[in-house]
């Protein structure tokens, strides 16, 4: 099976990483796409709102597609969370599968730097989709990267997550930058500043 894992901090999950998704496991014919939110990405500060929270955000999300689940082994298992580590217990207990780690064309720029690269590019291959504001090329990583990247294209769509966290705190409107059933957990439970 084929299957593109999607990770990140999903504070909050929004259309951009679904986009995304959709068109990694379309250009590659994905059978299924993990999306799988860190406990503590090691690239960023500590999230907005609990593991959990980003869990049960990213399970909404997720709900309508036949094709896409939610993974909870990172934020299950606490602490910073390596890439190369989650990917070797993938398959270990997945041997049959056939994973590509879904990135944006700003984190392929940052490839290089992620932790034990050289072991994470032999486990898998990463698609690179493009981002707005960010030229995707793989020219300028190193020889054995370069072989471990693939690209594929999206709409640009300007949207992130500190952009929604941002316009909720000021009290503006979230809505149809989240999917639906996101943005009612989010009024639900009356996290990023906006009340229920």
């Amino acid at each position: 099976m084929k299957v593109g894992i999607m990770g990140g901090t999903f504070d909050p999950i929004h259309i951009g990483h679904m986009l995304a998704a959709e068109c990694a496991r379309d250009a590659y014919d994905l059978e299924e796409v993990w999306f799988m939110p860190s406990h503590i990405p090691p690239h960023k500060e500590d999230a907005g709102v609990t593991g959990l929270m980003r869990l049960e955000m990213t399970a909404e999300a997720v709900a309508d597609h036949p094709s896409f689940r939610t993974l909870d082994w990172e934020v299950k298992r606490g602490g910073v969370s390596y890439t190369v580590d989650t990917v070797r217990e993938l398959r270990e207990a997945y041997p049959e599968h056939d994973f590509y780690f879904i990135i944006g064309a700003d984190m392929v720029a940052y490839l290089p730097k992620w932790n034990r690269i050289g072991e994470l590019a032999e486990m898998l291959t990463f698609i690179g989709l493009n981002r707005p504001g960010t030229k995707l090329s793989v020219d300028d990583l190193p020889d054995f990267l370069q072989k471990a990247v693939v690209t594929a294209e999206m709409p640009l769509i300007e949207i992130s997550s500190t952009i929604i966290r941002s316009r909720a705190a000021s009290g503006s409107s979230i809505r149809y930058m989240v999917p639906d059933r996101v943005y009612d957990y989010i009024v639900r439970s009356g996290i990023y500043g906006i009340q229920p």
